[in-house]
């Protein structure tokens, strides 16, 4: 499992960096959540360019998503890969259903701080 986190730039892209757990001890506390959705997307399914709607955890159960920046660089995510989603702003990203079988992803937004 790896855990990662997308956000808004400066210049209004978005960017993926990794996270380190042992450098958010509050998240071993525990987050406050309001629900959690659960959700499956066809092979090959594409989303052009779009900001998250809300600042969010996506976590990959099965299956590949791929994560496309403005910057051209593709970022793949498979099983067990969590992401904190927090470019709300900007351009965005685009995300595809990658590899040969459906992606399943568990979604959790958060509540504001």
């Amino acid at each position: 499992m790896a855990l990662f986190r997308l956000y808004t730039g400066a210049d209004g892209k978005s960017r993926v960096e990794p996270i380190a757990l042992d450098k958010t001890p509050d998240w071993g506390k525990g987050l406050a959540t309001t629900q959690i959705a659960f959700r499956e997307d066809p092979v090959g399914r594409f989303l052009d360019w779009h900001p998250a709607p809300r600042r969010q955890f996506v976590i990959i159960l099965s299956g590949q998503l791929e994560i496309g920046l403005g910057d051209g660089s593709k970022h793949l995510f498979g099983p067990g890969d969590a992401r904190l989603v927090e470019d709300t702003t900007g351009q965005g990203h685009t995300t595809k259903v990658h590899g040969n079988q459906p992606c399943l992803t568990a979604t959790i937004p958060l509540q504001r701080q």
